[in-house]
Order: structure tokens, then sequence, then C-alpha cells
């Protein structure tokens, strides 16, 4: 049976993977995709991500691979994608599902400070929806409260880890300065001090392949009653069919 799911965005710099992914499997799937941003207004991605720009001889590591770019080229050209709905205009009781998508540079700070999407989160796992975020989405998670307690709170959960956050760091700050640190704290160290028990962090193996449609088993996720997590554009493609398994139940 077909799903409606919400894919909120800022206005730029969100990860053209761990959008566009998640969107084409769950379009070929039969479900409908909504998203929506702050102006009602089609987001742009992180064109460095998209396009490689500036990252040197590193740019076929760090870029996106050829299946989130072409992935990303086909959700811009959708119907869906150029009429978003504003974030002020979410309820969550008109979708089925939620999906944050995460994100790296500086344009990604209006869609992790939003008290509107962190409300939003907030009424979906209330509501028991199912919810899927991966890499800092996984922050506008961490950051979403209900009387001052995180709704990761109890939760199992992974993210970006520190470990894959300080390297691209290390290796592009001589020339990009602080291109791949959103802020001071690293993602994992944000998202590990909003739970219950360390011991509900996943790191999961070390990540070193991208999966892919017919390999799935490269990527990594942690499922837990609703929420299905996942640390980054290499984990994206099972991302999607954990969160398309959840929307059976």
């Amino acid at each position: 049976m077909s799903k409606k799911i919400l894919i909120p965005l800022p206005s730029t710099d969100f990860d053209p993977t761990e959008s566009a992914v998640p969107w084409k499997f769950l379009k070929q799937h039969g479900h409908h995709v909504v998203f929506a941003t702050p102006d009602g207004k089609p987001a742009q991605c992180d064109q460095i991500m998209l396009h490689g720009h500036g990252l040197g001889l590193l740019k076929s590591t760090l870029m996106a691979d050829k299946n989130g770019r072409s992935a990303y080229l086909e959700m811009e050209k959708s119907a869906e994608f150029s009429k978003p709905l504003l974030w002020q205009d979410i309820r969550a009781e008109d979708f089925d599902g939620l999906v944050l998508a995460g994100g790296h540079a500086p344009g990604m700070k209006e869609y992790l400070e939003s008290s509107l999407l962190q409300n939003a989160v907030v009424d979906f796992f209330e509501a028991a929806k199912p919810v899927g975020a991966i890499c800092h989405g996984v922050v506008l998670a961490a950051r979403s409260q209900k009387n001052g307690v995180s709704v990761l709170n109890g939760r199992k959960t992974t993210a970006l880890l520190e470990k894959q956050e300080l390297l691209a760091w290390n290796l592009t700050r001589l020339w990009m300065k602080d291109y791949y640190r959103t802020y001071p704290q690293t993602v994992e160290a944000e998202v590990r001090s909003v739970l219950a028990s360390q011991e509900d962090f996943h790191s999961g193996p070390t990540p070193l392949l991208r999966d892919e449609p017919g390999k799935l088993g490269r990527g990594f996720i942690v499922k837990d009653k609703n929420y299905v997590s996942a640390r980054w554009p290499g984990d994206a493609h099972l991302f999607a069919y954990e969160f398309a398994e959840m929307l059976k139940d």
C-alpha cells in the first residue's frame, strides 16, 4: 500500500546522496514523497558533494558517487521536489513516515537548529510513525526534545562517526577550513550526550566501501522499534531499504 513520506530539507547544503537515494527507492516502491523547505522554494544540495569542486585529489573519494549523483539529478527534476511545503505547514498527522537526511556544510544549520522541525520530529515519534535519520539528520533527532528529554533517549542509534568526521576534516582543513565541521562538537559526541546509555550508540564496522543496490551488505544501520539510523552516504541504500520495510509494519 502506498504511503506518504515527508523529507524536510534546508534551503541549501544538504547531502545529495542521503536525500535522493531514499527518495528514489521509496518512489520505486510506490510511495509518495513530499519535500518541505523553510521558504517553500526548491532546495539546492551541497554542490561540493555533487560536483567535487575544491576537493582536489580527494574528489573521487569524498564526493557523491555515481549512484548518489544520478539519483539527485532525477530528484531535482521531479514534480514533488519543485513544489515543497513550508516547514511551518508540516503536520505529522498528514504523513506516514519521516526521513531526516544529513549534510555537513554551513547551510545545514538552519535545518539542524529549527524549532519547527524539532517539534515535528517529536510529533512523529509520539505518533510511533516510522522515522529514519542518517548522518547529521541524527543530530536533528537528538535535538528534538519533549520536557527537556530527547526523542533518542532510550533508543539505540548510530550517526556519523567521530573518526569519519575528523578524518575528512583533517584531510581538507588546510584549504577548506571547517567545511567538514558543522559544529565544534562532533556529531557522535552530541548524539551520545542525549542517550540514556552510552551502550545505545552503535558504531558498526569500519566504513570503507559505499553500499549500492546490489550490495546492501556494505551498509550499516541501527533499527529500534519505529526508528532507523545510519552513518554516512555509504549506508544510504540499506537505510532506504530498511525504512521502506518499516512502512510495511
